[in-house]
């Protein structure tokens, strides 16, 4: 039976197999040290030239006796530092050509380019394979916490319905339906509004969203992960509330060495944000030297419309006055109510920002749940009558009774960025697209076949110089 190398330490005297990768190889004369490297950590072997001519990354097989190191061997930077296994046998199950780059760095001081296409080897790093390590401990918890709530975890379609909802849709032919599209969720949102109205109250979703808009360090292209809850009959303030204790319990549990400044957080009106800080996610840290300091707050009372730019049409018609600052299922303050008929710029949206170190981590709203509301609002923001029937199926579930609801959507990409203090939000993803929007290690976006084209009903035109 396999033995994994963070078990080493309680074997002692006893004979091991052991599996995995070739992380060093030290030669003193016939002798050779070789780090054994597998999920679990590191191991140090003692062998023979004669017993297999190892080398870096290969992938081997070892059967070994585990010996205690002599004192003055010890390595104490590693957990098995105080043992070491006697090779008996070595078999060498996969060689490996020299690798592109080193993989004993940090990797930031690469091309990224280079390391995407290689990110197979880029994970072996022991910094990104903590980084995602990390992820998937983060989103247990987040499961745990929230079952333990009587939340129910909900997957929602990944193909779906072309909606202005604020970004650049990622849309996919239908084959059954020529002419056709589907979409790719920018979000579950509409979705889970709906799950409200079917009376489920309490809904999350570790999910999957699609938006194709240009990719910032903070901001992954294509594709990203959210945290995506929503709530019936609560208010604002207690979804604040309850975020607020699912991140500090998971900040305690998951990284004990980092310290959040304030408790409470901070929750700083809009227009006192900007005024004071000159952005609505001010970095409140009071030493931004310090590595471990976790400066949370929270950016409320966002006014409901902004004036609508040329950045805005995809909102509207382009025409309109307004566009929603968050989006357009937003629910106004209800003190404000009166004012989308008078001065709509003066209404406050019941809208919610989640900022860590000065980065925006979570969005979220009480959401309009009353149908006259919501067409008020698409008016407003221009939409047309065929805009407005992009929306139907969400106004006719409105007029079956909808409870008040809202929720908020953290982002665990940029959460965990933040988090460990990471340059982008590519160093905590597995396969994430490269600045210029490529999937490298696969070499896409690629061309489709004239066969899977003429399936589709979609002919391409070459564009005239």
């Amino acid at each position: 039976m396999r033995t994994l190398a963070r078990e080493i330490t309680e074997k002692v005297g006893q004979e091991v197999l052991l599996q995995g990768w070739v992380g060093a190889r030290r030669d003193h004369g016939k002798i050779m040290f070789l780090d054994l490297r597998d999920r679990s950590g590191l191991v140090q072997l003692v062998s023979t030239k004669d017993k297999g001519d190892a080398r870096p990354e290969d992938v081997i097989e070892v059967i070994g006796l585990v010996k205690e190191r002599p004192a003055s061997m010890v390595n104490p930077k590693i957990p098995t530092g105080t043992v070491e296994v006697e090779v008996k046998e070595l078999k060498i199950v996969s060689k490996a050509r020299e690798l592109p780059f080193p993989i004993d760095t940090d990797g930031l001081e690469l091309n990224e380019e280079v390391r995407l296409k290689y990110r197979y080897l880029d994970m072996r790093r022991p910094r990104m394979n903590r980084n995602l390590r990390m992820r998937s401990k983060m989103t247990m918890f987040i499961r745990n916490y929230l079952h333990a709530l009587d939340f129910v975890e909900i997957e929602t379609p990944i193909l779906t319905k072309t909606t202005p909802e604020g970004a650049r849709d990622f849309i996919v032919p239908s084959r059954l339906q020529k002419g056709k599209f589907y979409a790719l969720p920018q979000s579950p949102q509409q979705y889970k509004q709906l799950l409200m109205v079917a009376g489920f109250e309490r809904y999350f979703q570790i999910a999957r969203c699609f938006r194709d808009e240009d990719p910032r360090h903070d901001r992954a292209y294509g594709e990203f992960t959210q945290l995506d809850m929503e709530m019936s009959f609560i208010t604002q303030n207690y979804i604040i509330t309850l975020a607020e204790d699912l991140f500090t319990k998971l900040v305690t549990e998951l990284f004990p060495e980092k310290h959040i400044s304030q408790s409470p957080w901070p929750r700083i009106p809009h227009a006192e944000a900007k005024a004071k800080y000159g952005t609505d996610k001010p970095d409140l840290r009071r030493d931004k030297k310090d590595p471990n300091e976790l400066a949370f707050s929270w950016t409320v009372d966002f006014p409901l419309f902004t004036e609508q730019s040329q950045e805005d049409f995809y909102h509207g018609s382009g025409k309109a006055k307004f566009a929603p600052s968050h989006h357009m299922f937003t629910s106004p303050h209800p003190d404000d109510i009166g004012l989308l008929e008078t001065n709509p710029l003066k209404v406050r949206g019941l809208q919610h920002d989640l900022v860590l170190n000065g980065y925006e981590v979570g969005g979220g709203s009480i959401r309009i749940h009353q149908r006259e509301v919501q067409e008020k609002v698409f008016d407003l923001i221009g939409f047309t009558e065929a805009q407005k029937s992009q929306f139907a199926h969400m106004l006719n579930a409105f007029t079956y009774g909808v409870p008040p609801h809202g929720g908020i959507a953290p982002g665990i990409d940029r959460f965990l960025m933040a988090i460990l203090g990471e340059p982008s939000v590519r160093e905590v993803m597995a396969y994430p697209a490269s600045a210029s929007g490529q999937i490298s290690v696969m070499d896409a976006p690629s061309e489709a076949t004239s066969e899977q084209l003429a399936e589709l009903g979609i002919s391409i035109r070459a564009k005239k110089e």
